[in-house]
């Protein structure tokens, strides 16, 4: 039997497979709020076989986006606008519906990536970032505004409130964006954190913002449903965030509950130097496991057989999956397909499993006059 195709336990929620959809910004919101594109996007890859799909990064301050066109929950019109794509999702698919709650930080007023990616001016209708300390992520940026007591507690609030309606949405895994360069990276980072109050300097400082927003959000999203954490192992930058430390982060995590740690690495420098290649970030996420977490591997990960090497020999519990179902968007089914596996799949498209393959979508029946 497939490990990659054999059920496992986040909390409450029971997952039929070991794939999530990844996370993947779309850049195509309004004022925060999704619409038709999101409406596409969302339903196809919600069909794709995987036992979950992630909403893209979810920001819970306007100001935390990292371009014009991110997505947002931190209003009314927000929350609106995700209800009747969620309605069609719980309609037509099986899949359990994450979110990742995200805030930017000082790389947030970015232009799109197909506009360039750049840091945006308030003068060009951007906005003034937030950080941790007023280092700018490039030398050549204005630097961004140091978060005093007042912008922390704004902020945890505002993961807080993102939280309670994600709950009143009907999701049913969250999922705290910490990697990448972003806000709750850059506390953890030395490159970005130069703090020298209690949320500064020490690896224990540095830890503490992170681990107070992972609380909070605990607090007020039902027990029953799981929450993770994405995480950059290392910084790829020589003295600053690595995996000796990801791992000390790990084992706090583990304490406070969580249910899962989704490994990647890097964002937090462009000095970074990364050797990319076909699962680079597999054995920062087998170090992690170490700690008896529930880890996914997420990076470059594209075939059937790569993934269930890495379950199945007990590099992660799960993948990730990003670019590659973008490119197959039925990535699941063929996966299934090709190690002996069961996916779901709605009736209307019974009939196009392969002749070869008449339990793919499991004990289905079709008939005609």
């Amino acid at each position: 039997m497939s490990t990659l195709f054999s059920p496992i336990a986040l909390r409450g929620l029971k997952l039929s497979n070991r794939i999530m959809v990844s996370p993947m910004c779309q850049y195509s919101a309004d004022d925060g709020s999704a619409n038709d594109w999101h409406f596409t996007h969302i339903n196809m890859l919600a069909l794709s076989g995987a036992a979950m799909f992630c909403i893209e990064a979810t920001h819970v301050e306007d100001i935390g986006r990292i371009t014009p066109g991110c997505l947002g929950l931190y209003s009314d019109a927000n929350e609106a606008a995700l209800k009747p794509i969620l309605a069609s999702v719980r309609k037509h698919s099986k899949a359990a519906v994450a979110m990742q709650l995200a805030h930017a930080g000082r790389k947030a007023s970015s232009q799109r990536p197909w506009e360039g990616g750049q840091l945006i001016p308030i003068s060009a209708g951007g906005w003034q970032p937030v950080a941790p300390s007023a280092v700018p992520h490039k030398e050549s940026e204005t630097a961004p505004t140091a978060l005093d007591e007042a912008g922390l507690t704004r902020i945890r609030n505002a993961f807080v409130a993102a939280a309670r309606r994600a709950d009143r949405l009907g999701i049913d895994a969250l999922e705290l964006h910490g990697a990448h360069g972003y806000l709750l990276h850059q506390f953890l980072s030395p490159i970005a954190n130069k703090r020298t109050d209690r949320y500064g300097g020490s690896l224990e400082n540095r830890m503490r913002f992170p681990l107070e927003v992972f609380d909070a959000v605990r607090a007020v999203f039902p027990d029953h449903k799981p929450i993770g954490m994405r995480v950059s192992a290392t910084d790829w930058v020589e003295g600053a965030w690595d995996l000796a430390q990801t791992i000390e982060f790990a084992k706090e995590l583990k304490k406070r509950g969580i249910d899962w740690i989704d490994v990647s690495s890097g964002g937090v420098s462009p000095l970074q130097k990364i050797p990319l290649g076909p699962g680079y970030q597999v054995p920062a996420a087998e170090a992690v496991r170490a700690t008896g977490v529930t880890t996914m591997a997420v990076g470059l990960i594209t075939e059937a057989r790569q993934a269930e090497e890495i379950v199945s020999s007990g590099k992660a519990d799960m993948v990730a999956l990003a670019r590659g179902m973008l490119y197959d968007p039925r990535w699941g089914w063929h996966a299934a397909a090709e190690l002996g596996g069961e996916v779901s799949a709605p009736p209307q498209y019974w009939r196009s499993q392969p002749s070869t393959q008449k339990t793919l979508f499991g004990a289905t029946t079709f008939g005609t006059r």
